[in-house]
């Protein structure tokens, strides 16, 4: 988890360099003109551009630190990270459960498919999970550079196949 503190840490350094070169840029005036947009070179020799998306605020949402809570309305914790296989697919969740104040708590994979998100028009910054707590108090530890053993919808464990 460090590691990702660190590479977060390193993309903000990068974009807040990048700003600031840019504004000195700005002010030098027109001599030093602005660097061209760097293009994806395809197979067939031609540049490609990048895409932009733009994604109204009310139709996303960050989940790091959201709370979880059970179908019961149960305090399952707060998701702590995201975990994704080989191909890009979001396969789970870690939850930061149980404990108080960080004191005794545990880290827990739950199946991203076994999440909740509010819909738009709900203001509620929480996640429903569709387990109880007793099912994820009885799943296993999540430990960094272990096999993530993810805890599904059913309740049933399964190993994902990371090589």
């Amino acid at each position: 988890m460090r590691n990702h503190y660190r590479a977060a840490v390193a993309v903000i350094f990068v974009a807040l360099g990048a700003t600031v070169y840019s504004a000195a840029q700005d002010s030098t005036g027109p001599a030093n003109p602005a660097p061209q947009p760097q293009t994806e070179q395809v197979p067939n020799g031609a540049a490609r551009e990048p895409t932009v998306t733009v994604f109204e605020k009310h139709e996303v949402q960050g989940i790091l630190g959201k709370e979880v809570r059970s179908a019961a309305d149960e305090n399952m914790g707060r998701i702590v990270d995201v975990v994704v296989d080989r191909t890009g697919q979001v396969r789970a969740a870690i939850i930061d459960f149980g404990g108080f104040l960080g004191v005794g708590s545990r880290k827990i994979a739950v199946a991203w498919n076994g999440l909740r998100f509010p819909p738009k028009t709900d203001k509620v910054e929480r996640v429903a999970l569709e387990l109880t707590r007793d099912q994820v108090r009885a799943a296993p530890e999540y430990k960094e550079d272990k096999p993530v053993v993810v805890l599904g919808a059913s309740g049933a464990l399964e190993t994902l196949p990371f090589p």
